[in-house]
């Protein structure tokens, strides 16, 4: 018998005990199914491992129970309960919940999974702010008391994990009090929804709209047969119960059977025995357990045993059954309606169950893919998870105070009640923000000040986290100001996206710069491109005369006659007006290629020189902060502002640092100058910035470089809730025309201030601007020259041939390049000339000494050397009379009237 113990509890533990102890001693059983819960299991498990019994268990679900090293001979024929987390959390990040309280009973089978869950919540970034136990023999009016503390919190988001016997009459109270209005969150755990198909329905109703997560049964021909199957034979057996459903409790019982029984018949029935027999007849004898010889075939057969159960495909890995889909149901009406499912392998929640082998790319954990939920007070809103408390009134919005730059935020008190009215452009995008909130938000401002209503003190973002947010209790909800989102804020404090443009500039002043360089119109191009375009002047000049000196009278004369108008030619194109005359093709093209890149250069030039002229008149005195630090020049910064860290960092030396409060002061520090104590540069983030500018426009400038910053954001305690809503509030704000309407109001610049375009300098042009229009032109001119020479060399091949072997390639190159020198009459230039008559350099006569082709000499070639180009070489002392003879008739076959006047 069953000791009887003074508490039901203690009973139910300790006659499990004794009854697993008593099969196994004197019985002589070889395995255990069960025992009915966590706690009662725990301790037969130990049982179990003495005595080598494998001990089965269908309904234990606390996760402390599995070890395949401490428990080798437990198996636990159902999926414990910190698998069911990850289908919970993947609810409240999908519907993007900040908070969430768990409820659960105050014992073993409850405490078992909070670890998992709250660990699983905090991954997703989902703060547990409170934690409520309730005992499972709590009255009544203990558990009202627990809700009622839940409802003066702002967390809206309940996960309940219990079994029915308490948790439907937490239900029951939570309706009475309104906690099932709209708003609420309700999520149970399977120890709830497992039971949703057997509750009473007074039960369900007061569960309308609560989630559950539950494991998911397939429904098979096999199920629905062994459930009718299973009906008729429960009817049969108790008559007076109507309507008897099975849950899943019953199907895992049947499949944990069937897996023993395939076991055993793995492992043989031939070898059921103890090695130690009993030594006496007191059941209660742990010492005298014998150890059953075949537990080890009995637990390995079990390892290996694997089949389709009525709860799906049913295997154990290291004495636990293999996780299963979990199935999201809602409470709704008259019972349970499926909205999705969860599974280990896709950790997604997808509206149909899907193999492992299908893809679900679409899927996504922060995306709901549920079909269509019935909240608590018949809503079809998601709940945003949160409500301003029922014992607070308003949130406390802390305000800084500090002098300087008001039009951020300013305070002022009421003479006679001492009441703040606070304003300014941070307080304007800050009610503007609350007002897109999709719900009513009331709040109030106060002020960080003394009791007389001064100022705490300079403002400084440590001072507000450990102030606000900690000395003070929580005594504020958030705090608005001008407060910049920095890294290592972001440790003590959550902020909003911000709401201002991002980075610290630095400010200057402008000087009038009217009196010019002497040599600024060198400025406009780099002395690369000067050079550049200087050498293709030259070589286009070349390339030019290559081209035409042949043909042209206009490249024709003495040398030096030649290089200047070769030159002259080329930089008279930077205008224009040239007078020089283009006849050949292959001078036209390259010249047409020339001109169109000495118009793009001149027209860049004129454009670039002009900004010089004009945009300079107003230059900042400074443009690189290097250079103050070289100078050792003062630079200002605002009072209590985080930019002196970055000042430092950048190399300025502490001493040269000097703080301001207010624009008016900073705009003195300049007057003064960096000589008499001032400052020569200001470094502030843009909002500040913008805002100085605006009323200084005249006298100072931001320049580059910008240092990054996030800019300026509300700051809310860590893990606030409304952080989410309120970041959305500020996108939608600055998007909109009211976030142009403050910034106009505040930062907008006087009429009398210049265009910003003004304020910035120009740069000189560069060759990477240009370099392909060089290309294009050099590749014309080099392509005009290489088809020109393969026309000439091919016209006077002849003279490269070798028809007499005692001439050297030397002289034959040295007779072609005075060919090159000299005119070409056959050009249709010349043609009209030949008719009249030629020089009398001309008529004189002619004496080769070097060989020549009858080509060479014909009407195609006038080989007549004047004065400018010297004589023919003799020194040779080559002739043949055949070929003198032939060439002097073709020359005076070609003369017909001299020329008084030599032509040059």
């Amino acid at each position: 018998m069953c000791p009887k113990p003074e508490k039901l509890n203690q009973y139910f533990l300790l006659c499990s005990i004794f009854t697993a102890l008593d099969l196994i001693k004197n019985v002589k059983v070889q395995a255990i199914i069960g025992p009915e819960n966590s706690m009662q299991t725990n301790f037969v498990i130990d049982l179990g491992n003495k005595s080598q019994v494998p001990i089965l268990s269908f309904s234990a679900t606390t996760p402390s129970l599995t070890s395949s090293t401490k428990t080798p001979y437990f198996f636990r024929g159902i999926t414990n309960d910190s698998s069911q987390v990850g289908a919970i959390t993947a609810l409240i990040q999908a519907f993007g919940w900040r908070e969430a309280v768990p409820i659960y009973v105050d014992n073993e089978f409850g405490q078992g999974v909070i670890p998992y869950l709250t660990d699983a919540l905090h991954a997703i970034e989902t703060r547990v702010p409170y934690r409520s136990v309730i005992s499972p023999m709590a009255s009544d009016d203990q558990i009202v008391e627990e809700l009622y503390k839940l409802m003066t919190m702002q967390t809206r988001v309940f996960i309940v994990h219990m079994l029915p016997s308490l948790g439907s009459r937490i239900f029951a109270k939570a309706k009475q009090i309104g906690m099932m209005e709209e708003g609420f969150v309700w999520i149970v755990t399977d120890g709830l929804a497992d039971f949703f198909d057997t509750f009473e329905q007074s039960v369900i109703d007061s569960m309308q709209g609560v989630l559950g997560v539950r494991p998911n049964v397939p429904r098979t021909k096999k199920l629905e047969s062994f459930r009718v199957r299973w009906k008729r034979k429960f009817q049969q057996e108790n008559p007076d119960i109507v309507d008897a459903k099975l849950n899943i409790f019953g199907l895992l019982a049947y499949d944990v059977t069937v897996a023993l029984a395939m076991a055993v018949e793995k492992s043989g029935v031939g070898n059921f025995k103890f090695d130690k027999q009993i030594t006496n007849n007191v059941s209660t004898d742990l010492e005298a357990i014998g150890v059953s010889e075949n537990g080890p075939n009995l637990v390995k057969a079990l390892s290996s045993t694997r089949f389709r159960g009525l709860t799906g495909d049913y295997s154990f890995v290291d004495g636990q059954l293999q996780s299963l889909a979990f199935q999201i149901v809602n409470m709704n009406g008259y019972g349970t309606r499926g909205i999705g499912f969860w599974t280990p392998e896709k950790k997604v929640l997808m509206k149909k169950l899907m193999n492992s082998s299908t893809s679900n790319n679409n899927n996504s954990a922060l995306k709901p893919n549920l079909g269509p939920i019935i909240w608590p007070g018949d809503s079809v809103s998601v709940p945003k998870g949160w409500e301003i408390p029922t014992n607070q009134k308003k949130l406390q919005i802390g305000v800084p105070m500090k002098g300087g730059f008001s039009d951020f935020v300013k305070v002022k008190f009421d003479t006679e009640t001492n009441k703040p009215t606070v304003t300014g452009y941070c307080i304007d995008v800050f009610e503007a923000v609350m007002k897109t909130l999709p719900y009513a938000v009331t709040y109030e401002y106060i002020p960080f000040a003394l009791p007389n209503g001064t100022s705490a003190g300079v403002f400084n973002i440590t001072i507000v986290v450990m102030n606000l947010f900690v000395n003070y209790a929580q005594k504020f909800d958030a705090v608005v100001g001008d407060t910049t989102i920095v890294a290592h804020r972001s440790r003590n404090v959550d902020f909003t996206l911000p709401y201002t443009e991002s980075g610290v500039s630095m400010i200057v002043p402008i000087k009038d710069n009217k009196k010019k360089n002497a040599w600024v119109f060198l400025k406009p191009l780099t002395w690369d491109l000067w050079v550049t375009s200087a050498c293709f002047f030259v070589f286009i000049g070349f390339v030019v005369w290559v081209l035409e000196h042949r043909i042209n009278e206009d490249f024709r004369g003495p040398v030096e006659y030649q290089v200047g108008t070769s030159f002259w030619f080329s930089f008279s194109t930077m205008v224009f007006s040239q007078r020089e005359r283009v006849i050949s093709n292959l001078g036209r093209f390259v010249v047409i290629v020339w001109y169109f890149v000495v118009l793009i250069l001149t027209q860049s030039y004129t454009a670039s020189l002009t900004s010089h002229l004009t945009v300079q008149q107003l230059k900042p005195t400074i443009t690189d902060f290097h250079e103050l630090i070289k100078r050792g020049e003062n630079v200002g910064y605002l009072q209590g502002s985080f930019v002196s860290g970055i000042l430092k960092r950048l190399g300025f030396n502490e001493n040269k640092l000097i703080e301001y409060n207010s624009p008016e002061e900073c705009d003195g520090l300049f007057k003064k100058g960096s000589a008499k104590g001032g400052i020569a540069a200001a470094f502030d983030e843009v909002p500040y910035m913008r805002l100085f500018i605006g009323q200084y426009c005249s006298k100072y400038t931001m320049t580059e470089p910008t240092f990054k910053t996030a800019g300026f954001g509300f700051v809310f305690p860590l893990h606030s809730p409304l952080v989410p809503d309120v970041s959305r509030a500020i996108l939608n704000v600055t998007e909109s025309e009211k976030m142009k309407e403050i910034e106009d109001a505040y930062f907008k610049k006087h009429a009398s201030c210049p265009d910003s375009s003004t304020l910035v300098s120009s740069n000189s042009l560069g060759l990477n601007s240009f370099w392909g229009l060089f290309l294009i032109a050099g590749i014309a001119a080099i392509l005009a020259l290489i088809i020109f020479m393969v026309i000439f060399v091919y016209e006077h091949r002849n003279v490269l041939k070798k028809s007499d072997p005692r001439t050297s390639i030397w002289t034959r190159i040295r007779v072609l390049s005075r060919i090159f020198i000299s005119r070409d009459l056959s050009a249709h230039t010349f043609k009209d000339k030949s008719s009249i008559g030629v020089t009398d350099h001309e008529l004189s006569p002619i004496i080769h000494h070097y060989p020549a082709s009858p080509s060479s000499y014909s009407h195609h070639t006038d080989f007549a050397l004047h004065e400018e180009q010297g004589t023919p070489s003799t020194e040779n002392n080559y002739s043949n009379p055949n070929l003198n003879d032939q060439a002097t008739q073709q020359i005076v076959h070609v003369i017909q009237i001299p020329d008084p006047n030599p032509e040059i």
